[in-house]
């Protein structure tokens, strides 16, 4: 009985982090829609837009050498999960006076596996090891 219960329990385990990778490799193809514009990862340059390694914790407005507009530098924003995910519904209304030309994301699930992919790379461009930790939890409804 002990023995199938462990072994219930590592496949659940398993499952759930087999479903917390997904979310970050879904978010890696919904990044695809801020490709034209933004870079992420170690080599990452401004573009049209700035870089977005190092996103979480940094306040809105301050990547070096990107000519934000005064609107995003004095918006006061430190972006977490909740502020992201607020402000890539609609950047005009999050940010009005932004430079931001995207219209924003209406699915939560592509929204919260952009979050789980962007939060992975530090300020140096380089990915936090997924850990027990730092893996995203998978989404689930109740």
């Amino acid at each position: 009985m002990l023995e199938r219960l462990v072994i219930v329990a590592v496949a659940s385990l398993t499952c759930i982090s087999i479903a917390a990778a997904d979310d970050v490799l879904d978010g890696q193809a919904v990044f695809k829609n801020c490709a034209p514009c933004h870079e992420i990862g170690p080599t990452a340059h401004n573009r049209v837009g700035p870089i977005l390694k190092g996103l979480d914790g940094r306040r809105a407005g301050t990547v070096a050498g990107y000519p934000y507009s005064p609107a995003t530098r004095y918006s006061g924003i430190v972006w977490t999960e909740f502020e992201f995910k607020d402000y890539v519904k609609n950047p005009k209304a999050k940010v009005p006076g932004t430079k931001m030309p995207f219209t924003g994301l209406t699915n939560q699930r592509d929204i919260d596996n952009l979050w789980s992919f962007l939060k992975q790379y530090q300020s140096d461009g380089a990915m936090v090891p997924l850990t027990a930790e730092t893996r995203p939890q998978p989404v689930r409804s109740n």
